[in-house]
C-alpha cells in the first residue's frame, strides 16, 4: 500500500508490501508520485521486484544527498551542516554501496580523517552518517540490517579550547584586517570580541533588530532555541554609527563561506597560528568576566544556558589576576 506525504513543499511516496522491504521517493508533483507508485506495486505484484534492494539508494552518498535536500534545509545553522556533509560526499566512502558498508569502513573513515581535522569534527562528522542511515532504514524504506556507525568507538573530543587573543596578536589581526578587500571584515571582528557574538549570529544580524538608542541589539533566534537581547558597549555603538547600510539589510553582508576566506587570510598575513574565528567569542566571555561581570550578568549576554559551560571561559590571565591581588 503506498502513502503520500508532503515535506518541504515535495511529495514522498511510501510503498508498504508485507515480505517486501519498504520502498520510497520523492517527487516535485504529486501526480507523478502516484504514477510512480502504481508502477512500483504493479511490479511486485507481478514478481518482478523480489530482491532486498532499492532502486533509488545504492551508496552512501545518495543517502546523504537526500539527507541534504530534505532534513538539513530545515535546520537552524544548516548551511554549516551542509558544508560538513559535502565533506563527507567527496570521499571515498561515500561511493561505497549500502549493502557493502560495514563498520570497518566506518573506522577507516574515523582514523583517515583524525589526521586531518580535529576529534569534534570527526564525532560531528560520524553523527551525520548515522543520523543520514537512521531516518533512511525508519523512514525512507532503504533496507538496512542496522546502523553500522553504532558499532564504531567514536573519538574522544579534546579539551575545550581556551585560546586567548594577546594584545599584540588583537593589534596584528586587526591592521591585518584593515588590508582585506573586504570593508565588512574589521567591523565584524572588533563586533565578535565586543560583544561574544556567534558568527552565525553576527552573519543574520540585521539592522532593524539593532536599537542603538537602547544600545541593544535583538536575536531572534540562537544557537540553543531561544531569543536574547545583546549590550551594545560604547565602542560597539560607534563603530556601529559609522557602517553604511547594505541594500540586504544585514548589518554584515557576508556568507560564512566567504567570511571563512577572509579570516583565514587576514590570520596568515598577520603571522598568526592557531585561531579559530570562534576564539573571538572566548577571548570576549573572557573579557567580560576580567571586567567584573558575574556568571549570571555574562551569560545574559552570551546566551548559555548552562552556567557550568562558562568554566571553559574563565581561564584568566594570571598576570592579571596577580595585579589584583596587590
Amino acid at each position: 500500500m503506498a502513502t503520500f506525504s508532503k515535506r518541504n513543499y515535495k511529495w514522498c511516496v511510501q510503498i508498504r508490501k508485507s515480505n517486501h522491504p519498504n520502498i520510497s521517493k520523492t517527487f516535485t508533483h504529486k501526480k507523478d508520485a502516484q504514477q510512480w507508485a502504481n508502477e512500483i506495486e504493479r511490479k511486485i505484484d507481478q514478481g518482478l521486484i523480489l530482491e532486498l534492494s532499492h532502486p533509488d539508494y545504492e551508496t552512501l552518498s545518495q543517502i546523504l544527498e537526500r539527507y541534504k535536500n530534505e532534513i538539513t534545509i530545515s535546520k537552524r545553522g544548516g548551511h554549516i551542516e551542509a558544508y560538513r556533509l559535502a565533506k563527507i560526499m567527496r570521499d571515498p566512502i561515500a561511493e561505497i554501496k549500502l549493502s557493502q558498508l560495514s563498520a570497518m569502513h566506518i573506522a577507516d573513515y574515523r582514523d583517515r580523517r583524525l589526521k586531518e581535522v580535529s576529534a569534534c569534527s570527526v564525532v560531528k562528522e560520524m553523527t551525520l552518517i548515522s543520523l543520514s542511515l537512521d531516518i533512511a532504514r525508519k523512514e525512507w524504506g532503504v533496507p538496512l540490517r542496522s546502523n553500522v556507525v553504532r558499532d564504531v568507538k567514536k573519538p574522544k573530543p579534546e579539551r575545550g579550547r581556551d585560546r586567548r587573543l594577546s594584545s599584540e596578536e588583537h593589534t596584528l589581526l586587526l591592521r591585518s584586517c584593515s588590508k582585506s578587500s573586504n570593508h565588512w571584515l574589521t567591523p565584524l571582528i572588533i563586533i565578535a570580541i565586543e560583544t561574544g557574538m556567534r558568527r552565525g549570529e553576527l552573519l543574520s544580524l540585521a539592522w532593524e533588530d539593532v536599537d542603538l538608542d537602547l544600545r541593544v541589539a535583538h536575536l531572534d533566534m540562537t544557537k540553543n532555541g531561544s531569543s536574547r537581547n545583546v549590550p551594545l558597549s560604547s565602542e560597539a555603538i560607534n563603530l556601529l554609527r559609522s557602517l553604511p547600510h547594505d541594500i540586504s539589510g544585514n548589518v554584515f553582508p557576508l556568507t560564512a563561506a566567504a567570511l571563512r576566506g577572509l579570516w583565514n587570510r587576514a590570520c596568515r598575513r598577520a603571522g598568526i597560528t592557531d585561531l579559530h574565528f570562534h576564539d573571538l567569542r572566548h577571548e570576549a566571555t573572557s573579557r567580560f568576566f576580567e571586567k567584573g561581570l558575574n556568571v549570571m550578568e555574562v551569560a545574559t549576554i552570551t546566551g548559555h544556558k548552562d552556567l557550568r559551560m562558562l568554566q571553559r571561559y574563565t581561564h584568566l590571565r594570571a598576570e592579571d589576576l596577580a595585579k589584583k591581588l596587590g
